[in-house]
């Protein structure tokens, strides 16, 4: 499951408990144990990319308009 901060950035919760904390060695959850689907972390790597050129597409607006 996927959700935005405050900030707007993408974060990854556990489809099963939506805990955010996760053994990234075992790759699951440590709340309930769940196994971290690689469709999961496919999304929510996209989800960074997004929010990534979004920031930059906005940062770039803000310097030409401050500049």
């Amino acid at each position: 499951m996927i959700f935005r901060n405050p900030a707007g950035a993408p974060e990854l919760a556990c489809d099963q408990c939506g805990c955010r904390w996760f053994d990234r060695i075992k790759n699951t959850c440590y709340e309930c144990g769940t196994q971290v689907a690689v469709e999961a972390v496919a999304e929510f790597d996209a989800a960074v990319k997004e929010f990534a050129a979004r920031e930059a597409a906005a940062s770039e607006q803000a310097c030409k308009r401050d500049g």
